[in-house]
């Protein structure tokens, strides 16, 4: 492509090479793998649902039970589906009698890996035929009613209170949003299990239940017919849960799922062996439920500088659509993350942050790219804070970002009203529609501030690139090439969860879905 920036597409074929380079010697390991929260999700896709007479989720009740008998390198299907054949019992049925102490699904007389995956093939069909159905429904919608332009404007709700959620959101949507976020109780990405039911009680936002999910879904759709346009919605599938709550999301037709191990590696001490291997799944079902991924790169610019680690947050950009990509997931569902984090103070910051929006866009022509909004240096001075969104809008409108995470004048103060949404929504259309067109009409000085910023962030993403190849992911984890943050391979929550396959061990929906 013509590049406005003077980028040298050389370089960034060598980038991506690297990248790829990196993410197959990531794949290999994870291919060997699997987690407690990978066997639960199985559970879940093949109809395992509800909770114990202790409130313990049914997928966890069983997976443990696996777990403690040792067998979990078996995988959870080869051991249900066994029971099945034994027993003439649903999944459903097994997971509520090994509940009650009834039944021990390791004692039964091995049957053959055929007869095994014949037995699950219904259930299995059930969940594929569902979440199409669900991506079907989306496509439908809107192809009738139509959706919102890009930059798709995203805000949050974060009550705590799913119905409440519920009141905010419809409000967000009316007032010209299209894609509402609903936040996560704090702490949720820490839980391994995934709570059950209707929720009203979270802290900082509200937990990410399937339930609430499909109260939610229901909600949006009623708004979009009175709007007359799709209102996605997003959630979170970071965490220890991350596969499990990408199938919930797909059950019940989430749109978009913030999902990134490198973020929870790095921001929430997760496991790197762990959540790899959870990421891999997870993905393969967003690409198959047709959800948009988002990263969380942006994240780095707050525990680093902005202008000098730039080129770890494309670094990492790359890494991610690599990953992607042997997931399944197409280039036209991923939300790959950058910010417009720089120091206001800085001389000439909005021509850099510029440069890196038009260089983030062309490096990645098809993603609709996730473009976060100041936070760093928001002080509590309103004023000041609508300027400062009001220039990141700018850069967003200028550069074509896809999903634009939209800055509220009170960040720094407390969780948006509904009244800050409407502030921030209208300051971006504002701006959006008076400047609608300014990326086609402006060139950049050739060797200029913006042409020279951008190179100059390519070169050293490709740096890095080139050293994380020559230590592998790992290796670079530990040694705090992201964000500046150093995390131990076999430190962090959730490494007791992972083990090794054996020949036994059976997941159908990866050939399914990604086929």
């Amino acid at each position: 492509m013509n590049s406005k920036l003077g980028l040298d597409f050389s370089k960034v074929e060598k980038a991506k090479n690297t990248a790829q380079k990196i993410a197959i010697d990531v794949q290999k390991f994870v291919d060997d793998y699997t987690t407690v929260a990978v066997e639960r999700t199985l559970c879940r896709l093949v109809g395992i649902d509800g909770v114990d007479e202790n409130f313990v989720p049914l997928p966890n009740v069983v997976v443990e039970a696996v777990q403690e008998a040792g067998l979990l390198s078996n995988g959870v299907l080869s051991l249900l589906g066994n029971a099945m054949i034994a027993t003439k019992l649903s999944p459903q049925k097994i997971a509520e009698k090994i509940a009650s102490g009834s039944l021990d699904v390791s004692t039964f007389e091995k049957h053959s890996q055929a007869d095994i995956q014949n037995v699950l093939q219904p259930f299995v069909n059930t969940a594929i035929e569902r979440i199409r159905n669900n991506r079907k429904r989306r496509e439908e919608t809107i192809e009738k009613i139509g959706e919102g332009t890009k930059p798709y404007l995203y805000v949050i709700v974060a009550t705590g209170n799913i119905y409440e959620d519920v009141v905010q959101a419809q409000a967000a949507a009316r007032q010209g949003a299209d894609i509402i976020a609903v936040i996560r109780t704090t702490g949720q990405s820490l839980l391994d299990y995934v709570p059950y039911g209707a929720t009203t009680e979270g802290f900082g936002g509200t937990y990410a239940t399937q339930e609430n999910f499909r109260i939610m879904r229901k909600a949006l759709d009623e708004v979009g017919l009175e709007v007359g346009r799709y209102i996605r919605l997003c959630n979170y599938c970071s965490g220890l849960c991350m596969p499990e709550i990408a199938a919930m999301g797909a059950l019940e037709g989430l749109d978009v799922m913030l999902n990134d191990a490198l973020y929870g590696i790095l921001f929430r001490d997760i496991n790197m062996q762990r959540t790899l291997v959870d990421q891999y799944f997870s993905r393969i079902i967003n690409g198959f439920a047709g959800v948009i991924i988002n990263t969380g790169e942006d994240n780095y610019l707050t525990t680093a500088d902005a202008f000098e680690e730039a080129h770890t947050v494309l670094a990492s950009d790359l890494i991610n659509e690599q990953l992607a990509l042997l997931a399944g997931i197409p280039e036209e569902q991923m939300g790959l993350g950058h910010a417009f984090e720089m120091d206001p103070e800085l001389k000439n910051g909005f021509l850099y942050e510029l440069a890196q929006a038009q260089m983030t866009r062309e490096i990645f022509p098809k993603a609709p790219l996730k473009y976060m909004p100041p936070t760093k240096f928001m002080t509590g001075n309103v004023f000041k804070g609508q300027i400062q969104n009001a220039l990141f809008n700018q850069v967003s409108i200028w550069t074509g970002q896809g999903i634009q995470l939209l800055g509220m004048l009170t960040e720094a103060v407390h969780t948006p009203f509904m009244s800050d949404r409407f502030l921030a929504i209208e300051n971006a259309k504002y701006i959006f529609n008076n400047m609608e067109n300014i990326g086609d009409e402006v060139e950049f000085k050739p060797n200029g501030i913006i042409q020279q910023r951008a190179q100059k962030v390519l070169d050293d993403a490709l740096e890095l690139l080139q050293n994380i190849e020559k230590e592998g992911l790992f290796s670079a984890l530990e040694k705090g090439f992201f964000g500046a943050i150093k995390r131990p391979k076999d430190g962090g929550k959730g490494l007791s969860g992972v083990s090794q396959k054996n020949e036994n061990y059976i997941n159908p929906f990866v050939g399914l879905m990604k086929k």
